[in-house]
């Protein structure tokens, strides 16, 4: 035990030097705690609240659009003031995991008289919590190297752990609904104790597995929020890299929205609508390490690129399928598997590099307000993919109580198929001729290296 314990916790390597496995997988243990909620609160949490505890579903949905506002300017302003406090993380983060546990025990724990007023307040205060872990550890993560393929090996370990997260949260509800289906106290429950067992569990492992000590940071760099905002957008990799994630965001969510109603409506295969979600997740944790080797001999963006052309493959290939096709559908969901993730994974270790280059043109270290704007992205990703996806499906005749005309069913499939391709399309011609490659972030690194001294 003390010899496992001194491999983790031992003085960590220099930037640009190789994590060991276990340090980098207790580090990375902290993203299960916070992916695990994303799946309920997109997905269970709604519908649980509307029937068993009966809040009305446009004040549901009214309050997570609020938060959706809320966030959008929370998560810029974390990532500021990140910055101008020195760059510590664990202080945010250990700060926000007080948040996100107290606010998840509400939200996953309803006390009596739970009501509207009780959910905005936890809704509200468990994102912000989430926003102050999420953003401060990415930046964290970035900052672990300066080489350019352990930054992807970085990122691909947190890919993992958050697809396995996912897998267990999907897992969970299926095994519940064995034994009594309409028990939501009980998945509720569950869910709650993946989400704060698991941050009690994974928060001391991260916080000690690396070293926080932050990096010289100029006296000058300091801007007001305006001014550093606006040097954000003139930034045009970052604004390339975060166009290339809202599109891959999109893409995923459009088919996450619509696959019950196309497995249970168009397939008429109500049985595998929440099976065959499932069965894509199983493989999908494969799916970092794959692309992790595929990067190391394309590069990140490149491997972006193929990730996300496959995907479009993959979606087109949907157009192919018919009620009496199901076996397509199956091998289609296993290449989604092991396709998804591919550009999330590529990206997140691209904003790193693109940090890197930012601090050496500018003399300011921006690293956590970059990754706040690339989480920002993700979720306006994931609006615009409900906000499409829904009314275009509704506007071709489709309901989700049916019954459903031949036109409207082929509507879902339109919209199912190429919604995502053309996302994923949009996602690869952003990445097409990326000048941020291997060559240049090792000019980069070594240029800020030999400024300091």
């Amino acid at each position: 035990m003390a010899t496992l314990h001194a491999r983790l916790f031992a003085a960590p390597p220099r930037p640009g030097g190789r994590l060991s496995p276990l340090r980098l997988a207790a580090f990375s243990s902290l993203t299960l705690p916070i992916y695990a909620a994303q799946g309920p609160l997109a997905v269970y949490l709604p519908a649980i609240y509307a029937e068993h505890y009966g809040l009305p579903l446009a004040t549901i949905g009214l309050i997570f659009l609020l938060e959706r506002i809320w966030g959008a300017a929370a998560d810029p302003l974390i990532g500021f003031l990140g910055d101008r406090s020195g760059g510590r993380r664990r202080t945010w983060i250990v700060t926000g995991a007080a948040m996100y546990a107290a606010a998840g025990a509400v939200l996953f724990f309803p006390p009596p008289g739970f009501g509207a007023s009780l959910l905005a307040t936890g809704l509200f205060l468990f994102y912000l919590g989430w926003s102050m872990i999420q953003i401060p550890y990415l930046a964290w993560s970035g900052e672990l190297s300066d080489d350019y393929h352990e930054r992807t090996r970085i990122a691909t370990y947190g890919t993992v752990a958050g697809s396995l997260s996912l897998l267990i949260v999907l897992v969970l509800p299926t095994i519940i609904d064995q034994f009594d289906p309409n028990h939501a106290a009980l998945k509720l429950a569950s869910f709650g104790l993946v989400v704060i067992g698991g941050l009690a569990i994974t928060l001391p492992l991260a916080l000690t597995a690396v070293d926080d000590t932050p990096r010289a940071r100029p006296a000058h760099q300091h801007l007001p929020l305006i001014q550093t905002l606006r040097m954000i957008v003139q930034d045009r990799l970052l604004l390339r890299v975060i166009m290339a994630d809202f599109a891959v965001t999109a893409g995923q969510l459009i088919r996450s929205a619509l696959i019950v109603f196309f497995v249970s409506a168009y397939m008429g295969r109500p049985e595998w609508a929440s099976g065959l979600f499932l069965f894509q997740f199983v493989f999908g944790v494969a799916a970092g390490p794959i692309w992790m080797r595929i990067a190391t001999r394309l590069g990140k963006h490149r491997t972006a690129m193929l990730g996300e052309l496959v995907q479009v493959a993959i979606n087109l290939g949907l157009l192919l399928v018919t009620p009496a096709r199901f076996p397509l559908l199956l091998a289609l969901t296993l290449a989604q598997g092991l396709a998804q993730g591919s550009g999330n994974l590529m990206l997140r270790a691209i904003v790193a590099d693109i940090a890197d280059r930012h601090r050496l043109e500018t003399g300011a270290d921006r690293t956590t307000l970059f990754f706040s704007v690339f989480s920002l992205t993700s979720k306006a990703g994931m609006a615009a993919a409900i906000g499409i996806a829904l009314p275009l499906v509704a506007w071709f005749g489709f309901s989700p109580t049916g019954p459903n005309t031949p036109a409207a069913l082929d509507g879902l499939l339109y919209v199912f198929a190429l919604g995502p391709a053309l996302a994923h399309l949009l996602s690869a011609a952003c990445l097409y001729r990326f000048p941020l490659d291997q060559a240049e972030q090792e000019r980069v690194r070594l240029a800020l290296a030999m400024r300091a001294g």
